[in-house]
């Protein structure tokens, strides 16, 4: 699904669900430069990032898979 990932005011980094209109902040990531590894949201669900450079610049709409969590 297509996701945009972003920092907020804060610098915090959430991950924006349009077909679902849910927006939650990315609370863990399996990598620390995030790409390529999964990403947990707010919500429990756990996301499959795709491979991308480390530097890669926010805000960035990516596809990206649902692993897991409750809907």
């Amino acid at each position: 699904m297509k996701v945009m990932i972003r920092r907020n005011g804060k610098g915090e980094l959430s991950l924006y669900v349009p077909k679902k209109d849910l927006e939650e902040p990315i609370v863990s990531m399996e990598r620390p430069e995030m790409w390529g590894g999964m990403v947990t949201l707010g919500n429990g669900w756990e996301m499959a990032l795709p491979e991308m450079a480390a530097d890669t610049r926010l805000p960035i709409t990516v596809e990206a898979r649902r692993m897991s969590g409750d809907e």
